[in-house]
């Protein structure tokens, strides 16, 4: 199996959306998607920018490399009565079945920066925007102090070494990198805008149950797990990211965790 569909789906990342849903609407009235817009959600997971898109009034085309997160995203427009929104299968990295210049909005957060062949991604996203279309990515930044940056680093520590090759996703965090792909894949380096961002994450229970469902449901800390826990490590990740997660808590209580993020938000202005 292609093994980032097997991170994926691994475990369920609609558990940790659920904490997402109220950033994923504030972002998308942000960037204005609108009625009679087309509007691809790459690496849309079960919709949390896709589903605030639709109900906006765009028509919104929801693809994400996961059939676990693809069917509960369909579920949840099932369930929403949305008639201009769908979830299929597919891979950033190629999105072969979508023809040229077909969108209006090319939307990714935290989506698209986990697909292999970073150079491949931006060069697709570019390929099926319109001329005179946007492309809006959410992408963590590596060595950021708040939380998922924090997460991914500490659970790297804890994991084996990447295969040969591997290009981190965390490089799509990183401006020069940004702007390098991009402009390969013939965008001006005038179009290419970024900046820092804030995705807020509320989870309803204390931050050891909040380790928890990244621990139990979110595929990259769930490889880190099954590798501490065959070298004796498990207590040491669990006490080291609780310890983040009650650090970072914002929400004065300890029945509830609040707790900030920082990524780069990334605009393209595609001629």
């Amino acid at each position: 199996m292609n093994p980032n569909k097997a991170l994926w789906e691994k475990g369920d990342f609609t558990r940790l959306a659920r904490t997402m849903r109220r950033s994923g609407e504030a972002l998308v009235a942000s960037i204005s998607a609108k009625p009679g817009m087309k509007v691809l959600d790459l690496g849309c997971g079960d919709g949390t920018t896709a589903i605030p898109e639709a109900q906006a009034g765009a028509d919104v085309l929801g693809v994400d490399i996961a059939s676990n997160l693809v069917a509960a995203g369909n579920r949840r427009v099932h369930e929403a009565g949305l008639k201009n929104i769908r979830f299929e299968e597919g891979d950033a990295t190629g999105l072969s079945n979508l023809q040229d210049k077909t969108f209006d909005l090319v939307v990714s957060i935290f989506g698209a920066m986990f697909a292999p062949k970073p150079f491949d991604v931006a060069k697709e996203m570019v390929r099926v925007t319109k001329p005179g279309g946007r492309i809006v990515m959410g992408n963590w930044i590596p060595n950021d102090p708040t939380l998922v940056a924090q997460i991914l680093k500490i659970s790297s520590a804890y994991s084996p070494p990447p295969p040969e090759g591997f290009v981190s996703p965390m490089t799509w965090g990183v401006e020069s990198h940004v702007v390098e792909r991009f402009t390969a894949a013939g965008v001006p380096k005038d179009a290419i805008t970024c900046a820092k961002d804030t995705f807020t994450f509320d989870f309803d229970g204390p931050p050891a149950a909040f380790v928890a469902e990244f621990r139990d449901y979110y595929g990259p800390t769930m490889n880190a797990f099954d590798a501490a826990t065959k070298n004796g490590r498990a207590d040491a990740l669990q006490a080291e990211l609780e310890a983040l997660f009650k650090s970072h808590n914002k929400s004065g209580r300890d029945d509830r965790t609040t707790v900030d993020a920082t990524f780069l938000r990334v605009t393209v202005a595609v001629p």
